[in-house]
């Protein structure tokens, strides 16, 4: 039977690809074995992969595969890597594709995730670099008025917002690039075409997502925090909440990870997964015959 849930993720060198180690040990830690989980690398870094990052998603039972990245949006856009990720076929009825700097803290379930019908997702941190004016000519362009809907941002809650999701952690029905992913980069390519459109580089992935949903059909399922816990910004240096568990979190930055004295937690759980708590020290140990 095809896994109910494939985890997908950037493994692209130098940083994404070690730090999607230890994403996929946490994977391995708090999943059912039967998760999958895929990294994806640009097909022209796949030569810069350290040896030691095949190792270790071998070892883990996971695989990194390549995909083109090379003229598939009008000018580069690193950030648009997680759209053409989500495109690649699979096996499975769902996939969730996760930034790499994330962590899973406590044993979970994929049903926690999955919504029939629905694309999950966690509503964004904050929005400070627009206005809701910019709305209109998004919705627009996806052929779509704009939704009534409104939400409130994660670390702003103050106003509602009309639906801005964060793309860190999104769930979707497996498709391709004829299913939600497939809408979601046409989606991003249209918008990305307005001109006067300011901020579209880096948001364009999440100013495209709500639209994207709705013209794929399907209606949106709003994670709550403990699933998708974004660190920085008003929470620096603030240990994680104790009246409720926190099973992920988005940490951004190494040196937020140690902030808040996660950052050993983290080296743990490779550890316990591949039997170092650097990535690159298992090749290190095999040149030195250990």
């Amino acid at each position: 039977m095809a896994p109910a849930l494939t985890f997908i993720y950037i493994a692209e060198p130098p940083d994404y690809a070690v730090m999607a180690c230890t994403l996929l040990a946490s994977i391995r830690k708090f999943f059912p074995p039967e998760t999958r989980a895929v990294g994806y690398c640009p097909d022209h870094r796949m030569t810069d992969l350290h040896p030691a990052v095949l190792e270790a998603h071998r070892m883990m039972g996971a695989e990194i595969r390549p995909m083109r990245t090379a003229g598939m949006w009008d000018s580069d856009y690193p950030h648009g890597n997680k759209i053409l990720a989500a495109m690649q076929p699979r096996d499975g009825d769902h996939a969730a594709f996760i930034d790499s700097d994330v962590l899973f803290l406590r044993p979970n379930d994929p049903a926690a995730l999955i919504r029939a019908g629905h694309v999950s997702c966690s509503v964004a941190a904050s929005m400070v670099w627009a206005g809701q004016e910019i709305w209109p000519p998004i919705w627009q362009a996806a052929g779509l008025s704009v939704p009534t809907e409104r939400v409130r941002l994660m670390r702003r809650p103050k106003h509602p917002v009309v639906p801005y999701f964060s793309s860190g952690l999104v769930v979707f029905p497996e498709g391709g690039d004829t299913g939600f992913a497939g809408t979601w980069y046409d989606t991003a390519r249209r918008i990305d075409r307005i001109e006067t459109l300011e901020n579209r580089r880096p948001y364009l992935d999440q100013m495209a997502l709500a639209p994207a949903i709705r013209r794929a059909g399907l209606d949106w399922n709003i994670l709550p925090e403990e699933q998708h816990f974004i660190l920085g910004g008003r929470l620096r240096g603030q240990p994680l909440p104790e009246d409720r568990p926190i099973y992920t979190i988005h940490y951004r930055r190494k040196k937020v990870l140690k902030e808040i004295g996660l950052h050993k937690v983290a080296r743990q759980i490779l550890r316990e997964a591949i039997g170092v708590t650097f990535v690159r020290r298992l090749t290190e140990r095999a040149e030195h015959g250990e």
